[in-house]
């Protein structure tokens, strides 16, 4: 899907114009890259946390000459999924119930 699939999808789904889903969107990924620039996170509960990593400096080898290269460090933004997410995309529901724990052993009596 790409953004304009999604803004469709979305405008549909919530009865908005495709125009203000459209703004929403832009300021989503604008707050998402201006928070992530200036080192914070952004985590929402149940779906997933924005975050940046740090890339230590690497050795690597050009693969047409097999000559070593230096790969500097560098800072990378990451997505953590969720709980929720997770059990969304693997098929599994996430409620209470769904863990459901075995009936405890009961004592032996004597």
């Amino acid at each position: 899907m790409n953004k304009n699939e999604l803004v469709s999808q979305i405008s549909e789904n919530c009865g908005v114009s495709k125009n203000d889903t459209a703004k929403v969107i832009d300021c989503f990924f604008e707050e998402v890259s201006s928070t992530l620039s200036d080192g914070g996170e952004i985590n929402i509960t149940g779906f997933g946390k924005f975050c940046v990593t740090d890339r230590a400096a690497t050795e690597g080898r050009n693969p047409r000459t097999g000559e070593k290269i230096n790969i500097a460090a560098s800072r990378v933004p990451r997505f953590k999924a969720g709980k929720t997410l997770k059990d969304a995309v693997s098929g599994t529901s996430s409620g209470k119930d769904s863990a459901k724990k075995a009936p405890a052993k009961k004592a032996a009596s004597r």
